[in-house]
């Protein structure tokens, strides 16, 4: 009851005077503890990579770590980098849309080969653009039992090699027969198959023989690392079997294979992919964790694979995505980690240069669109790409439309 007096003649008991001083201290402690945190919080923020965009080399370093505060600025990973403009015109459309196709340039004509339609058609027949015409023709069909996308594909100029990959559309397995194309007769013959199926394998001829390492193995998704070679000459396989190379350090899809000043490189790639769905009749793709890297890696005479500087950003699905010139190579697009908070697929709208002098690498130019795929070529001072799946727009970096624009600028280096 003598609560009830103290309320009823306005003053207020001894116990409630102190509850009332340890609230008012605990306040006071908490905005201290607050502003401590919020100061150190803000300190470490300027060397976070994710509130500024990093130097080159600490992009690499993010790679793993998760963001958990929206409204951060990405780091570069996730950002397109600076890059000097560049003029670009466009140039005759591809006859149909292509998705993880290939193309081979022999000349003044770029062979573009297989690819996605969509998701559930795939392409069986080879187009060809004429750079100096600036026309496509002479299509022409492809063996009935070769692989229609993520085929390995390599040249020596005239016979053009095509390795594994998957067969049929949506996310159905890779298969191993392998064939090569006389370009002059339009003739296609069989190679002996890989020893072991694979999804987009890094291809590429050296010193007389077909190299054909990594890929995804037959679940589409598990990186592969061994590395298989097939003595070759005009168009004829030498053996009867592939041999057996130094495995690659890093195994995976979706790299670019090289061969510059007698060595062999591949750059980029990924680890992972989409599925086949389980159960699913046609093999409908599901969502798998994928890891996009920025890995160089080369091949000289003592038969051991190095390490050579990373790219600016880890970048993937760039097989037929570069060019050789002037002792640099030159990589149009691609695509980079997927965004660590929407989860999404960010494609590659620069244009990258290795320095193979120097071993450096330089961004030079942005493209028209961020793009995926490309199929690239080079010609009398004209860089041009074709094909390949689009941004949404200049604020969406993910992934729309298949498309077979073809576009060039001019490039020197």
């Amino acid at each position: 009851m003598v609560g009830i007096r103290y309320a009823a003649s306005g003053k207020h008991s001894p116990s409630r005077r102190y509850v009332l001083v340890l609230v008012c201290i605990a306040l006071l402690g908490v905005v201290l503890v607050s502003d401590f945190f919020w100061a150190s919080s803000s300190s470490s923020a300027a060397a976070s990579p994710y509130f500024s965009v990093p130097k080159i080399d600490e992009v690499r370093n993010a790679k793993g770590l998760k963001l958990s505060v929206p409204g951060r600025e990405l780091n570069a990973t996730f950002a397109d980098l600076p890059a000097p403009h560049l003029e670009w015109e466009a140039m005759a459309e591809a006859p149909v849309p292509r998705l993880d196709g290939s193309a081979i340039q022999i000349k003044d004509l770029l062979y573009v080969l297989a690819g996605y339609g969509t998701i559930d058609y795939v392409h069986s027949h080879v187009d060809v653009y004429n750079f100096s015409a600036n026309s496509w023709g002479g299509r022409f069909d492809m063996p009935k039992d070769m692989a229609h996308s993520h085929i390995g594909v390599a040249s020596d100029g005239r016979y053009i090699y095509v390795v594994s990959g998957q067969y049929g559309p949506q996310c159905r397995a890779p298969i191993s027969r392998s064939f090569v194309l006389d370009t002059e007769t339009k003739e296609w013959h069989s190679l002996p198959p890989l020893p072991v199926p694979r999804y987009a394998p890094a291809t590429q001829l050296w010193r007389g023989r077909l190299h054909v390492m990594g890929g995804s193995k037959e679940d589409r998704h598990e990186p592969a690392t061994e590395h298989w070679s097939l003595g070759v000459k005009d168009g004829k396989a030498l053996e009867s079997e592939w041999r057996s190379e130094m495995p690659i350090p890093r195994g995976g899809p979706h790299r670019a294979c090289i061969v510059a000043n007698d060595r062999l490189l591949v750059i980029g790639g990924q680890e992972g992919d989409f599925m086949a769905k389980p159960g699913s009749p046609i093999f409908k793709c599901s969502r798998r964790h994928e890891v996009v890297y920025a890995d160089v890696y080369v091949l000289g005479d003592d038969r051991r694979w190095k390490e050579l500087p990373p790219m600016p950003k880890p970048n993937s699905h760039i097989e037929f995505a570069w060019i050789l010139l002037n002792n640099s190579i030159v990589i149009v697009g691609g695509t980079t980690e997927k965004h660590p908070l929407t989860k999404k697929m960010i494609l590659v709208g620069e244009v990258l240069r290795f320095d193979l002098g120097s071993m450096e690498w330089t961004v030079i130019g942005r493209m028209p669109y961020r793009i995926k795929t490309t199929l690239v070529g080079f010609l009398d001072g004209w860089l041009y790409f074709t094909s390949g799946q689009r941004d949404r727009g200049p604020d969406d970096p993910s992934p729309r439309k298949v498309v077979g624009s073809t576009w060039r600028t001019r490039l020197r280096l």
